[in-house]
């Protein structure tokens, strides 16, 4: 579905105020805990590829391509891949970090795109995840009267999805100690459940 975050410079544009007040201090976080092969699954225009260190191979996959281009020019040496979440192109156990920043909320699938990540992540892999869920008590019952027309307007985006839920359901353990809470934005590193 297509919306005005899938317009590069009106993405770039929203997002870097945001990050100004205060998220690109846990993207940051986000990209920089990434070790080995590592899948930045809906990296948008690439604000995160920059931030990965050397240890970290990413592959940026998003499925909307003019995102895709404008991404390839913050770097231009890193593979790009144009897919969905719910339909990864990759072998089981491929990579050692799925790096996921405000995506679930868009996904069309969530239980079919977790089920993806836990599959191309190789045994001892990590999900670092940065996203917003749904708010608590009535701000929770306005974000779902929101939903249908926010959707519209932000090309598929859930004001309302409880994401964390979700990654437990779908057989992930997330680790107590990265986790994160900043009113409706959750940040946490997650491992496939033994």
């Amino acid at each position: 579905m297509r919306g005005v975050e899938q317009i590069p410079w009106v993405y770039d544009l929203v997002v870097g105020l945001f990050e100004r007040m205060g998220l690109g201090r846990w993207r940051r976080w986000h990209a920089e805990g990434a070790v080995g092969r590592t899948l930045d699954l809906g990296c948008g225009t690439g604000r995160s590829l920059p931030l990965y260190p050397v240890s970290a191979r990413p592959v940026a996959l998003d499925p909307e391509l003019r995102l895709l281009l404008r991404a390839r020019k913050r770097s231009p040496a890193v593979p790009f891949v144009l897919a969905r979440g719910e339909a990864l192109p990759f072998p089981a156990a491929t990579f050692e970090t799925a790096a996921v920043s405000l995506v679930f909320c868009s996904v069309a699938d969530p239980p079919k795109g977790l089920a993806e990540v836990r599959r191309i992540l190789a045994p001892g892999g990590s999900l670092r995840m940065l996203e917003h869920v749904r708010p608590d008590g009535l701000a929770g019952h306005l974000a779902d009267l929101l939903q249908p027309p926010w959707t519209f307007v932000a090309g598929g985006c859930h004001p309302n999805r409880r994401t964390e839920e979700a990654v437990a359901a779908a057989g992930f353990v997330i680790e107590s100690g990265d986790r994160r809470v900043s009113s409706t934005l959750r940040r946490l590193v997650a491992r496939i459940r033994d």
